[in-house]
């Protein structure tokens, strides 16, 4: 009696470290230089009233039309890019990283999804012609709504929490350590930093800190940035 030996061959699994490497590379600045731009390019300071904020939005409505578009990026690809920090200073700052990313998403993940800005309410306000006093009594209610305290983890996610992520790129040395100083210092002081244009100039120098994370991933083979796939 003769035995049958079968011989299975199973598939290897696909490699996608480098789509993952390269896509989170391709990501990481483009939250911070989008917020630069649409601070740069709007037409009024934050902190104003919201009469002011829709008394600037009319008489600039196209710009602010566009600019409107320029805030997209920092909301959908805002904690992709904290990831992609976190995941480039693990290993070089295990310790300082975790405490980062943890109080910066934190902030995001509390602030994004709560958080109903003034100027997008301002923006409505002009394009469909609605009551400004109406409005602004909304806006005013809104903001005694307890789910706008996510405002305070969100500013404390930006100030600190890039602050952390900052040092730790610059201490895992996985970038130049300049970048991880301008990541540091553009989300430290983008709340106190006075006028439109150079608030949005500081998020331009935290792009350039997120930037830091690309040039790290890009470095790193695949083996460095994760495992290779296995069952």
């Amino acid at each position: 009696m003769q035995t049958e030996t079968q011989t299975v061959t199973t598939k290897p699994l696909r490699d996608v470290r480098g789509f993952w490497r390269i896509l989170l590379a391709v990501i990481a600045p483009l939250p911070m230089l989008g917020m630069g731009l649409y601070n740069i390019f709007s037409p009024v300071d934050g902190g104003s009233s919201f009469e002011d904020t829709v008394a600037a939005y009319a008489a600039n409505e196209q710009t602010i039309g566009l600019v409107q578009w320029f805030g997209v990026p920092f909301v959908v690809l805002l904690i992709p890019a904290t990831f992609a920090v976190a995941w480039a200073s693990r290993r070089g700052a295990p310790l300082l990283t975790t405490f980062g990313a943890f109080v910066a998403l934190l902030g995001f993940l509390s602030g994004l999804p709560l958080i109903q800005g003034g100027d997008k309410l301002a923006y409505l306000t002009v394009k469909h012609d609605l009551d400004v006093a109406t409005m602004s009594n909304l806006q005013s209610l809104m903001e005694e709504e307890p789910t706008q305290l996510a405002g305070l983890l969100f500013i404390i996610g930006i100030v600190f929490g890039l602050l952390l992520l900052g040092l730790a790129l610059w201490r895992s040395g996985a970038a130049p350590k300049w970048m991880g100083i301008a990541l540091a210092v553009g989300g430290f002081t983008h709340p106190f930093i006075p006028g439109h244009v150079a608030a949005g100039v500081g998020l331009l120098v935290a792009a350039v800190g997120f930037a830091g994370a690309s040039v790290a991933l890009l470095r790193m083979d695949n083996d460095g940035f994760d495992l290779p796939p296995a069952r």
